[in-house]
């Protein structure tokens, strides 16, 4: 019998192992099923352009799993049994191509990989998810594209966050609308988490656009025309967008799993469950520690290498090889400003800025080539590897149970 593995969601993660593990091991011998809600790829860390008005490259998954074995079902995930190994999916409404009905099943799996990431949260602030916008999803970034294509000049637009996010929402943003009034506000100081190298460009390039910010302002309420800080500021805005922070999928808390801060399902150096050995998790979903014991940040650039040791200790274990593992570490956080500026951050392991920072249309090339690379990476899962794979086979064992162990 094949081996069965289900594969929850096709982001970064959760395609990049599916498309490894199909690489790794014969065909004949696992049966690979991808769930995802959407045909397409959706280049997350693109959102904030599709929001200005860009047109970003579609990337069916039916082309890119074409030929590799991978089935995809267009399913949004509703219920994971680890105990007795089921996956419980709702089918997009026409998806089968039949009355145009959804229809719900249940997928049995012998491994599990739980890639369904994170989405936006509000963080349970007053009126964030009624008056906010998000651009943690495509329909979110879409939403907001509508409603920045119909401001008028002049109107005001704050974006709310600091981070990566945000920090690349408003330049965008601004570079794309430089008829609005674009303001950001952030937790503590602009650029706080960079070098002085890297807060000294930022600001000049957030200068230079225009862009009013707001130091040290938490944001404590949400309204429809603005929002409120802790310490009784107003500051208008007819669009608020929010980037504060992400919550992960919430049907982790639904299971048995081990689970950590934030809910994110505690894994091994190998990405394995903790408390459900059969149960890999990848990408945002999972709380996976790097150097200096510091949990991995949420961030393509953690969850990519994730999916790689994962599907390569799952083949390993199911041939039973040596598994392999290499340490994630970090060596540099990419921000776009805009299509004509960048800031490459250089970090130490644990990701710390250090003192050197990549600036100016040099870096804006640089992060360009680093998001192509990630999308080429998804569209292109086996290229590159060898082309060998492991045999899997399954013996009986005592009282009626199986166990896998391969022949290499």
């Amino acid at each position: 019998m094949q081996h069965r593995i289900v594969v929850l969601g096709a982001g970064y993660t959760g395609a990049v192992a599916a498309g490894r593990l199909a690489k790794r091991l014969h065909r004949e011998d696992v049966a690979i099923t991808l769930v995802n809600p959407e045909p397409d790829f959706v280049e997350r860390v693109r959102l904030h352009q599709l929001a200005t008005g860009q047109d970003l490259r579609p990337r069916p998954f039916d082309e890119i799993f074409a030929g590799t074995g991978v089935e995809l079902k267009l399913a949004k995930v509703t219920a994971v049994d680890v105990d007795r190994k089921a996956v419980t999916v709702t089918g997009v409404a026409g998806a089968d191509g039949a009355d145009g009905a959804a229809r719900t099943e249940e997928l049995a799996y012998d491994t599990l990989v739980y890639a369904l990431g994170s989405g936006w949260h509000d963080g349970g602030v007053p009126g964030a998810a009624d008056h906010a916008h998000e651009l943690a999803s495509r329909p979110g970034a879409l939403r907001l594209r509508d409603r920045l294509a119909a401001l008028d000049a002049g109107r005001p637009v704050l974006v709310v966050g600091g981070g990566l996010t945000g920090v690349e929402a408003a330049t965008e943003i601004a570079e794309a609308r430089p008829d609005l009034d674009v303001a950001l506000a952030v937790h503590g100081a602009l650029g706080d988490w960079l070098s002085e190298k890297g807060r000294a460009h930022l600001r000049k390039v957030v200068d230079g656009l225009g862009i009013t910010v707001h130091e040290h302002a938490a944001v404590d309420a949400v309204a429809a025309d603005g929002v409120t800080t802790a310490d009784g500021r107003t500051v208008p805005a007819e669009i608020t967008v929010w980037t504060t922070g992400f919550a992960v999928h919430p049907i982790a808390q639904a299971t048995a799993l081990e689970l950590g801060a934030g809910g994110r399902i505690v894994v091994d150096a190998t990405m394995r469950s903790v408390s459900h050995p059969d149960v890999y998790a990848v990408g945002d979903a999972a709380l996976a520690i790097g150097p200096e014991d510091k949990p991995l940040r949420m961030s393509c650039a953690s969850g990519v290498p994730m999916a790689w040791q994962a599907a390569d200790a799952i083949a390993a274990r199911l041939a039973g090889v040596k598994v392999p593992h290499v340490s994630i570490r970090y060596f540099q956080q990419c921000v776009s400003l805009g299509r004509k500026q960048g800031l490459i951050q250089f970090v130490t392991a644990d990701d710390r800025a250090v003192d050197r920072a990549l600036t100016g249309r040099t870096a804006a090339l640089y992060k360009e080539l680093i998001c192509k690379g990630a999308a080429w990476g998804v569209a292109n899962p086996t290229a590159g590897m060898p082309s060998r794979r492991r045999r899997v086979v399954t013996r009986q064992e005592p009282q009626g149970r199986t166990r896998t162990g391969a022949v290499a």
